[in-house]
């Protein structure tokens, strides 16, 4: 059986937030449930910036002159694939912002390809998402189809 601890994991445990619980009648993407939001995407996007930032001390502390050319090749292996990395953190790093933009215009937790509501749950797993299960499940049905 899962110990509390393990049940802390993700976004949520990065913000050292429990799961939002709803209130009987509350109307859905509340000002408490934006919040709740908010919190998760700033504390994900604070540890984004802080790989980041690690990242560059490290490939600035790391570099070196190796006169092996099989040392040399592994090193910038490894530059490489952290540039990916951080790469990447950065496209994410703009997709959570863009989010936060979302919730600052009031426009957050609603599918962009039908309109319905996302649902806290999809949320709180993948809080930068912008389609409901459906429409997501769908865009990579026809996604795999054009593919193959």
């Amino acid at each position: 059986m899962p110990t509390d601890k393990a049940k802390k994991i993700g976004f949520m445990a990065l913000a050292g937030l429990e799961p939002y619980q709803e209130k009987p009648g509350e109307e859905y993407m509340s000002e408490d449930q934006l919040e709740h939001f908010k919190k998760i995407l700033e504390a994900w996007r604070t540890q984004l910036r802080e790989e980041v930032d690690r990242t560059v001390h490290h490939m600035q502390d790391e570099a070196a002159n190796f006169p092996d050319p099989v040392d040399r090749a592994a090193q910038e292996e490894e530059f490489a694939l952290e540039l990916r990395t951080r790469d990447r953190e950065r496209k994410l790093i703009k997709k959570i912002e863009k989010t936060l933009a979302l919730i600052e215009e009031d426009d957050f937790g609603f599918c962009k390809t039908c309109g319905i509501e996302i649902g806290i749950r999809r949320l709180e797993a993948r809080p930068t998402a912008d389609q409901c299960i459906d429409c997501k499940t769908l865009s990579e049905i026809k996604e795999r189809q054009m593919a193959g």
